[in-house]
């Protein structure tokens, strides 16, 4: 890469959103006398009698869990969007449109304990959070035009509870974000005939600048137009369009590559690392899509330690989204990161 990039402001486009970021690693090293997050206590308790999530306790609503032994899913007791709505009224004027939609939100509990995290959990546990990704995925695409699974982790990103789970937001309209990465998919495949993400995959492996760690079926990089400090795009090496499309070696190599990636996560601070993710995978539209390419983003919010935040506000608000640290030197300080939990040591 050119060297000039690691000490000169510049702008990265990123083709996946058709949008630019600003880059300025010369402000890596100014002095941080800013707000500071607190840390979250270290120890939970295996199971907690007041956590909602927890086997055998009363939820919010008054409904029960059962006493499940692996993973667990249930409707959101307050889910974000329902299956039926009455249609939105027209406003008569196009600068007040609004459109209903209907969906499903869902809760998955990837584990009975109260007190692990994917990141502290076995690779035969975090295969089972795998199967219910795809499992759930495939069920709710026969009904719904998009399926987004999610996780929030820690207090930082808006988790309500720290019992380890994730959501899914099952709609029947793609989001912006969604429609967008449709859109310049749809656009790369029909001018160069092949999937944008394969290709950047490809080109990210033959340079080994980003990569923070790979298998034969997944690669991890730090997006060369990442925005969060240490941002990263979980791909497949395959052409893939959804979670349900995984093979047994695909699901067992991205079992693997997720404890992997998420343990380095919480080695480079030493703390529970917070970050919310999620999968992105073609649409259930009817269409086979070919133009898609499944993958992954995760969005971790700390900077430059495990109280200091990236925030986004003033120009990233008003212009357009800024980092400081560059995605080559957060690929590098992730790759040197131990495999082995910091817990563990």
């Amino acid at each position: 890469m050119d060297s000039r990039l690691s000490r000169h402001p510049h702008r990265r486009y990123n083709p996946l959103l058709d949008e630019w970021i600003l880059v300025s690693p010369q402000r890596a090293q100014r002095p941080w006398q800013g707000g500071r997050e607190k840390a979250a206590p270290v120890e939970r308790p295996s199971y907690d009698p007041d956590c909602y999530l927890c086997p055998g306790n009363r939820r919010a609503n008054g409904e029960r869990n059962p006493d499940y032994d692996s993973t667990f899913v249930f409707v959101n007791d307050f889910s974000a969007v329902l299956p039926d709505v009455p249609p939105a009224r027209d406003a008569g004027h196009p600068l007040f449109q609004a459109k209903s939609v209907a969906g499903e939100a869902r809760v998955i509990c990837f584990s009975p304990r109260h007190d692990l995290t994917l990141a502290e959990m076995s690779p035969r546990e975090i295969r089972q959070v795998v199967d219910l990704w795809a499992a759930q995925t495939a069920e709710l695409g026969q009904r719904f035009r998009w399926v987004q699974i999610f996780e929030n982790r820690g207090d930082m990103m808006g988790a309500s509870n720290p019992h380890p789970h994730g959501q899914i937001w099952a709609t029947d309209a793609l989001g912006s974000i969604a429609a967008r990465e449709d859109a310049q998919q749809r656009a790369y495949y029909e001018r160069e005939g092949r999937h944008l993400l394969l290709d950047y995959a490809f080109e990210e492996g033959k340079r080994r600048e980003r990569n923070i760690v790979e298998n034969d079926s997944w690669l991890v990089v730090a997006p060369f137009w990442a925005v969060w400090p240490f941002e990263t795009l979980l791909l497949p090496k395959a052409p893939l369009r959804r979670l349900p499309d995984l093979d047994e070696r695909q699901r067992q190599d991205l079992t693997f590559i997720l404890k992997r990636l998420l343990v380095k996560y919480d080695n480079l601070f030493e703390v529970s690392f917070p970050y919310s993710m999620g999968w992105h995978g073609a649409p259930g539209n009817g269409s086979d899509n070919p133009h898609w390419q499944l993958h992954a983003h995760f969005f971790p919010p700390l900077l430059r330690s495990a109280s200091v935040k990236k925030f986004m506000v003033g120009y990233e608000m008003l212009a357009e989204a800024q980092r400081d640290i560059s995605p080559e030197a957060a690929a590098e300080r992730l790759r040197e990161t131990a495999d082995a939990h910091y817990k563990l040591r």
